[in-house]
């Protein structure tokens, strides 16, 4: 997969980047000329995804302040420069209704969603965008402006984050773009629990017909932290194959909202 645009010679943050869309989007950006710095929680599998992009990695929790500031440290230290960062990162954790959530479960999914991508656009900022300019991609969802069965604090949290993404565009211009991608249903491990045992009736809903694939995503992101988007900032890119428009083709429900409300949270990766 490579894009029509290039990055060479330009440095990337990826957070959550050793599989899913993280994953497809550190390759994506390495394939458009990029070196990326990525980093997942477990050392291993970021050991590898950087030995693999030829790229570097940090092992950590992005809900660790202190980890933030070391991975940006390590970005300018090994490229000299940080031109992009990616806030993939994310938990769909607690899952179930509002009523029973446990407020310290609900406010460490804040600290993950949208308290890690303010701190690592933050210290970029400092760092290097401040003076040198860059652009910034927020991962949200699809399911950001309504609302689903057992998705609340995932919905809720993702909503805050669209603002963010909105705010700090606002703050951050004309020296930093900072726009958001908004993913409908993609096969992910993250969201198996919600397409493994309805994918048909989920994809016959869809105008096109098929469930999102990681590099759908990640091509919409690539686009955005490029030139060829320098003229578009506080922007939220919907890439979700036409739920939103799946009225018009079909007089059923929806198959995503009826998989959730099927499942359970121990039904979670």
């Amino acid at each position: 997969m490579t894009p029509p645009y290039g990055l060479k010679g330009r440095a990337a943050i990826v957070t959550g980047a050793t599989r899913g869309i993280g994953l497809a989007v550190a390759r994506a950006l390495t394939e458009a000329g990029a070196r990326v710095c990525v980093t997942a929680r477990n050392a291993q599998e970021v050991e590898r995804t950087a030995a693999a992009l030829g790229g570097s990695g940090l092992p950590g929790d992005v809900s660790d302040p202190a980890h933030l500031h070391a991975l940006t440290d390590l970005c300018v230290a090994e490229f000299g420069r940080l031109d992009i960062v990616v806030n993939n990162a994310a938990t769909n954790r607690p899952y179930g209704p509002l009523m029973t959530v446990d407020p310290l479960d609900w406010r460490t999914a804040f600290t993950v969603n949208v308290e890690a991508p303010l701190r690592l656009t933050q210290h970029a900022w400092r760092a290097w965008m401040r003076d040198h300019g860059g652009a910034v991609v927020n991962i949200c969802t699809e399911g950001a402006d309504h609302v689903g069965p057992n998705t609340g604090t995932y919905g809720t949290t993702k909503s805050a984050l669209l603002h963010l993404t909105r705010q700090l565009a606002g703050e951050l211009a004309p020296k930093v773009r900072v726009n958001s991608v908004s993913p409908g249903l993609i096969r992910t491990e993250m969201a198996r629990f919600v397409w493994q045992h309805a994918e048909q009736q989920i994809t016959d809903t869809m105008p096109l017909g098929r469930i999102g694939d990681p590099e759908d995503i990640a091509r919409a992101v690539a686009w955005l932290a490029s030139d060829a988007a320098q003229w578009v900032t506080g922007a939220d890119l919907v890439v979700d194959g036409g739920t939103r428009v799946r009225a018009a083709q079909s007089a059923r429900g929806s198959a995503v909202q009826a998989a959730l409300r099927s499942r359970t949270p121990g039904d979670l990766p």
